[in-house]
């Protein structure tokens, strides 16, 4: 058998007859076993028993691979500073337990993708190794420093390497923190993140850093109404070659282990980066180009932070929400409550049958709550679609209390990021969830 790194293609003897596949030899998935990187990206692995030709198509060359401090400085192209908190994208299999663990440092990262060097002049700073799960505000305000200091040292863009999970809620937080107040920062911020990890031959961390870097590198200048402060650059489909530029506001990670996991809520990308393995390109939306026509943004250099001290509690409406779990909450003296209704936005708070007097009672816990100036916030399980409680009468009975939210667009965790950064910023909430801040509630981005 060919080692490990060659191009090959290979005839088998399958259920269906025989057949043709071409990809780069693996380690073997198991003992007497071809296991290939197939050009979709994926791994397929065939007995060599049923393997009746293989031709060698490609041999890799031994080329040392460069450190990212030992790569030439050329003055003609940006300058790209990636900040590495952690995450699959920064991680190896731990063959012996199986385990995925975290032990990417970030010249590892850059090294062992030297296609970087001919994009941007890359430099490295490693802020942590987590996992995003364990990512809190205080590690937000990090990110937000060490995004400021770049570009204070003469950086053109930033990508920030992030574990997937709550890669869509830090996303969130920077657009606030740098757009909220209507400026822009002075370059691309990109997160990114990969589904598999660098070392498995299905890893999607490669294309998606080399997107992530192009971008950085090449995007026109934020204009801070789309979203687009801080992207989220991910596979745009199973398959390997293109990237989807999505606005930090309006996106969700929606399946656990897809290599598109990612997709737009309530928006559409910005962008896409194409044939990334060969000829690169960028192809702007036509909505985000006429986004950035407006060129009449503040440019900041210095963005808001979040106040590790604030406290806001969820709830999720149904036949579980009741009166007792609303006011034990309401002990711990949150700053805001934030429910996610069914629907339009809706929650159980009648009894018209009168049979279910739990509903009353969270009524009158809620109305409670806005007694005590507790905002609370309605958005919607079902992630698509607007808040409106003007199309049902117990809509507007829940307008009447003074529940927040109607008209919204925004993701249920883009709202809760939204309500931090106004209370950290002694920002009218009431008011804040009414307006598109930083493109969170762009309407002209909607599908």
């Amino acid at each position: 058998m060919p080692d490990v790194g060659v191009k090959v293609l290979v005839e088998v003897e399958s259920h269906n007859g025989k057949a043709k596949f071409e990809g780069i030899v693996l380690h073997p998935a198991a003992d007497g076993h071809l296991t290939l990187k197939l050009a979709n990206g994926y791994n397929a692995s065939y007995p060599t028993n049923d393997i009746l030709s293989v031709e060698i198509i490609e041999v890799p060359q031994n080329n040392d691979i460069q450190q990212s401090s030992d790569f030439e400085f050329d003055e003609k192209l940006p300058r790209v500073r990636i900040l590495h908190t952690g995450g699959t994208i920064a991680s190896k299999v731990d063959y012996k337990t199986g385990a995925v663990v975290a032990r990417f440092e970030p010249h590892e990262l850059v090294a062992s993708i030297p296609e970087l060097a001919n994009i941007a002049n890359i430099e490295a700073e490693k802020l942590g190794n987590m996992f995003s799960d364990d990512i809190r505000c205080q590690h937000w305000n990090k990110m937000i420093d060490a995004t400021s200091k770049a570009f204070a040292e003469g950086c053109d863009g930033v990508v920030i390497t992030h574990g997937t999970d709550t890669l869509h809620i830090t996303s969130a937080a920077m657009n606030f923190a740098w757009s909220g107040k209507g400026t822009a920062p002075p370059g691309p911020i990109v997160l990114v993140g990969s589904q598999r990890s660098s070392d498995r031959g299905s890893s999607d961390a490669a294309e998606n850093l080399i997107a992530a870097v192009y971008w950085a590198a090449n995007a026109p200048k934020p204009c801070g109404i789309a979203g687009d402060s801080a992207v989220l650059v991910m596979h745009a489909s199973s398959n390997d070659g293109s990237c989807s530029i999505h606005p930090g506001t309006g996106v969700r990670k929606l399946h656990t282990t897809r290599r598109d996991a990612f997709q737009p809520v309530n928006s559409q990308p910005l962008a896409t980066i194409s044939d990334i393995s060969n000829n690169i390109t960028i192809e702007l939306t036509s909505q985000y180009s006429k986004l950035l026509e407006d060129t009449s943004v503040e440019i900041t250099q210095s963005a808001t932070h979040y106040s590790p001290t604030i406290r806001i509690a969820q709830f999720i409406a149904g036949p579980w929400l009741h009166e007792e779990e609303i006011e034990a909450i309401i002990m711990t003296s949150p700053q805001a409550i934030i429910i996610h209704g069914t629907g339009l936005g809706h929650l159980p708070i009648d009894d018209s049958e009168n049979d279910a007097p739990e509903n009353t009672k969270v009524w009158r816990a809620l109305t409670r709550c806005i007694n005590r100036n507790i905002p609370v916030i309605i958005t919607s399980q079902c992630i698509h679609g607007p808040i409106d409680m003007n199309v049902y009468s117990k809509g507007r009975k829940q307008i009447d209390m003074g529940l927040l939210g109607h008209g919204s667009v925004s993701s249920p965790d883009t709202v809760l990021v939204k309500t931090h950064w106004a209370l950290s910023n002694n920002l009218d909430i009431s008011e804040a969830m009414k307006s598109n801040l930083c493109g969170e509630n762009n309407i002209s981005l909607m599908e």
